[in-house]
């Protein structure tokens, strides 16, 4: 293989594996040795700095950073990232001195954020420093959006998201709530100087040619709109016997929300095989542990009804099967139809976005899913000036990456206002300066733990199904956190050799804690010289360093 190229400082975002795959880019190792030192509002900072919601998504992040973690490697789990992340914002003293000061003359530049949600909150956070003036509209009594009205409170406590939220709404933001922006034009006659559009997902997904859908409508829910109905309290109860139709989060959500609301009979049903869900593993277990089954491989055919009252639904048998491309086909087994009780049916089965408020005459053009046409690079729209982010520019996803759209946004309003090419954005940060340490700072970094993943307690689910405030997870003990945090490999502490000065002591290899080193023979191809190293290096998505000394 060609030696690496070092001087592309991409090969040094790249090779920080949780850091890269994280959609915000949070500094992961940096924090984590931060929390291992006990320096949780350091912690706190550098998170902030990036994913603006440690707290909130210390709970509820998709974590894809931790698929990238390195500890795969030596087949363990990967290190909690998520909870640790969580441990600093629990931990953390009072932060306000510590926040951006907001300048109280403005720059003369006015934008408008449609949504407060977590986008168009990170757009705010990121311009507010910058002297910008700031209206916020959101048609909901505070902010939040998708993360108040989605995630229920046994996950994420609603004085955790408040704190979070108001950090940036006093940052001399100007707020419009309880206002519903219906008409994109008179917006845009308002006279801002730049919009961004970060409304999310809100409209759930139906069943409506399902037969016997519209016998009973008042039984029959749609996640998202019931989890809201929910969250701002206007439903408190539910039937004993309930179905909730789909494999994602939101459905994990609504089945462990009816279990607190009186459903004693709860059932998760889905059409795909159990393996193929796309609710994360984690949200499946907690709902799992909490007595709700889930029947997989079951397609929906009916709604049941008998004297106007909901009675159940039938259901064909299924199974999945595969072509050559791995393309999936749900086949019929043959087996009689089965009829599930139901007292109501909760259809959590996917979101779509609502622009009937944007005119068609405005020069924003939608694709043929009546998405907008966005430049997923600076999340410009195809007018001046209006700008999309989180999931109302790329469709629904998560919190971590509505942040990491936002900041883009963010990048591109400024350019935008300043009369700037859209396309000249800064570099991602890289410090490449000589981080040479004596031995007391390595000194308690330099021994791996090779402890398993330690595990976070919840309360007993005694007390939390009969309270849909109190929150499961109770977070690592401060103890446990240290021990979770010296698994952390220290990926970003990186060494980079001078090869014309090597004269292969193995030295470096004989005291490299993670046996990241190793001496041997080039190959041209590159699996080859993978499976060679002392630790193979079989994920191709991971980049390894090469140097060449003579024919090494």
């Amino acid at each position: 293989m060609m030696p690496t190229d070092i001087n592309d400082v991409e090969y040094f975002h790249k090779v920080v594996d949780c850091q890269y795959a994280c959609p915000a880019h949070t500094p992961v190792p940096h924090y984590i040795r931060l929390i291992a030192a006990g320096k949780y509002t350091e912690a706190y900072m550098v998170n902030w700095e990036s994913n603006v919601f440690p707290g909130v998504l210390g709970r509820t992040c998709d974590r894809p950073c931790e698929p990238a973690c390195r500890r795969g490697r030596v087949e363990e789990e990967p290190v909690a990232i998520c909870r640790l992340k969580r441990v600093a914002a629990d931990n953390k003293s009072d932060i306000t001195h510590l926040l951006p000061t907001i300048p109280t003359v403005k720059n003369g530049k006015k934008i408008a954020l449609i949504g407060a949600g977590p986008a168009s909150l990170t757009v705010a956070r990121d311009l507010a420093p910058l002297g910008y003036e700031l209206h916020i509209f959101d048609d909901q009594t505070k902010g939040g959006g998708m993360m108040r009205s989605q995630i229920p409170s046994f996950r994420l406590p609603a004085e955790v998201l408040d704190q979070e939220v108001n950090f940036v709404l006093n940052m001399d933001v100007v707020q419009h709530f309880n206002h519903y922006v219906k008409s994109m034009k008179e917006m845009l006659e308002t006279g801002y100087d730049a919009i961004f559009v970060g409304t999310g997902a809100p409209s759930g997904k139906d069943l409506p040619d399902l037969p016997g859908r519209w016998d009973i409508k008042e039984n029959i829910h749609i996640g998202i709109q019931w989890l809201a109905s929910v969250a701002f309290e206007h439903t408190h109860s539910i039937g004993k016997r309930v179905i909730v139709l789909g494999g994602g989060n939101t459905a994990m959500d609504c089945c462990r929300t009816s279990r607190r609301l009186g459903g004693e009979d709860v059932k998760v049903i889905v059409r795909s095989p159990f393996k193929e869900m796309k609710a994360s593993p984690w949200e499946i277990e907690d709902a799992m542990h909490e007595d709700i089954p889930i029947l997989d491989n079951h397609v929906p055919k009916s709604f049941v009804a008998e004297n106007g009252k909901l009675k159940g639904m039938m259901f064909e048998r299924v199974k999945a099967e595969y072509d050559a491309s791995g393309k999936r086909k749900l086949v019929p087994t043959g087996e009689p139809d089965i009829f599930v009780e139901a007292d109501d049916v909760i259809i959590a089965i996917g979101q779509e976005n609502k622009f009937q408020w944007i005119e068609k005459d405005l020069g924003i053009e939608f694709d043929k899913w009546e998405m907008p046409v966005i430049n997923s690079n600076n999340f410009s729209s195809t007018k001046a000036g209006v700008f999309f982010g989180g999931d109302a520019a790329l469709g629904p996803k998560n919190v971590i990456t509505a942040v990491a759209q936002g900041h883009q946004a963010a990048i591109s309003i400024d350019l935008y206002c300043s009369g700037k090419d859209l396309n000249e954005r800064p570099a991602p940060h890289t410090n490449l300066v000589s981080s040479k340490m004596g031995i007391h700072e390595w000194s308690y970094d330099n021994y791996v733990a090779n402890d398993n993943r330690y595990i976070v307690p919840q309360a007993d689910k005694k007390e939390t199904l009969i309270n849909r405030k109190k929150e499961v997870e109770l977070g690592f003990s401060l103890g446990t956190a240290f021990k979770e945090a010296e698994r952390c490999l220290n990926c970003d502490v990186q060494t980079v050799f001078t090869d014309s000065k090597c004269i292969e002591c193995d030295a470096c290899m004989d005291i490299c804690p993670t046996s990241c080193i190793t001496f041997t023979t080039n190959e041209e191809n590159e699996d080859d010289l993978r499976n060679k190293l002392i630790v193979p290096a079989l994920n191709k998505s991971q980049d390894i360093m090469v140097y060449q000394h003579g024919m090494k």
